[in-house]
C-alpha cells in the first residue's frame, strides 16, 4: 500500500523535526513527488493530525496522536483518570502540572496542566524528554524492569545540560536506586537552569509502571528544602491516579 507507507514516511519524518518541516523539506527528505506530499498532508490536517505553523507554514504533529497510544485503565484512557488528581495538585502547589509516558528511548508529555501563578513552567503536550536529566525521566528510567533499566543506562547518551546533569552511567543507576527507595524523583536544574520538578510513579493493574505526573517550578519558589514536602503531595496525586486507574 504505497500511499499508507508514504504517509507513515512523513509521519516519522514529522516525529524528527520536532520545529516541523515545509512541503518541499518533506517531498526532498524522502524523495517524494510533492504532489502525493501534498494531498497526504493535506488529509492528515484535515484530521486534526498534523498543524501548519509559522511564515513558511511548516507541517507539524499534533497532540490528537498522544491519545491513540496512551494506556488506557478499563474503557478509560489514562489522561481523563488522571485529570482530576492532577488538578487538587496543581490546585494545591500552585504550580504546573505535567503528565507523562515512556517513548522509545525517552518520555513524552501526554497532558499538563498551567500552575496558577504569574511566574509558571508552560509546557506544549508532546514534549519529548530525555531520562536522565529531569524527574519525570528518573521515574521512567528507575521504575523500568531491572534488565530493561541497566541496558537503558548503558545506552543513553548521558548529555550535560547543566553542570548538575548526571553523566556517568554508575551515578545513575545508584540515583535511580534511591528514586526506588524514596518513591519520588527530584530535578534540582537538571534539565534547565532556574527550574525545579519533583515526580512520582503511576502504576498499571499489574504492578508494571504505566506513567509518571509531576510538578514544575521556578527554582527560587521550589526550594531543595521543599522537595520532601512536594515529593509527598506528588506521590499522594500519583497514588490516587493508580488506583483509579486499575479500576
Amino acid at each position: 500500500m504505497p500511499a499508507l507507507d508514504r504517509a507513515l514516511d512523513i509521519l516519522e519524518a514529522l516525529a524528527r523535526h520536532t520545529a516541523g518541516l515545509t512541503l518541499t523539506e518533506i517531498s526532498q527528505s524522502l524523495a517524494l513527488p510533492k504532489n502525493a506530499v501534498f494531498r497526504i498532508t493535506n488529509v492528515l490536517a484535515a484530521r486534526g493530525y498534523l498543524t501548519r505553523v509559522g511564515d513558511e507554514r511548516r507541517f507539524r504533529l499534533t497532540p490528537r496522536f498522544l491519545g491513540l497510544g496512551q494506556p488506557a485503565g478499563g474503557d478509560r484512557p489514562l489522561t481523563e483518570v488522571a485529570l482530576a488528581p492532577m488538578r487538587r495538585l496543581r490546585d494545591t502547589t500552585r504550580e504546573t502540572v505535567q503528565l507523562g509516558v515512556r517513548s522509545g528511548p525517552g518520555g513524552v508529555v501526554i497532558e499538563a496542566l498551567d500552575g496558577l501563578l504569574p511566574l509558571r513552567i508552560v509546557v506544549d503536550r508532546g514534549l519529548r524528554f530525555p531520562l536522565h536529566n529531569n524527574a519525570p525521566g528518573k521515574i521512567l528510567l528507575a521504575f523500568a524492569p531491572p534488565t530493561e533499566r541497566d541496558e537503558l543506562i548503558r545506552s543513553l547518551d548521558l548529555v550535560a545540560s547543566t553542570s548538575r546533569t548526571i553523566t556517568e552511567p554508575d551515578a545513575l543507576a545508584r540515583e535511580c536506586d534511591r528514586v526506588q527507595a524514596r518513591g519520588y524523583s527530584t530535578d534540582l536544574a537538571q534539565a534547565d537552569e532556574g527550574i525545579h520538578c519533583v515526580a512520582a510513579p503511576i502504576f498499571g493493574r499489574h504492578g508494571d509502571l504505566a506513567a509518571t505526573v509531576w510538578i514544575s517550578g521556578p527554582a527560587r519558589r521550589m526550594l531543595r528544602e521543599t522537595f520532601p514536602e512536594s515529593g509527598r503531595q506528588v506521590r499522594a496525586a500519583a497514588d490516587e491516579i493508580t488506583r483509579l486507574f486499575q479500576v
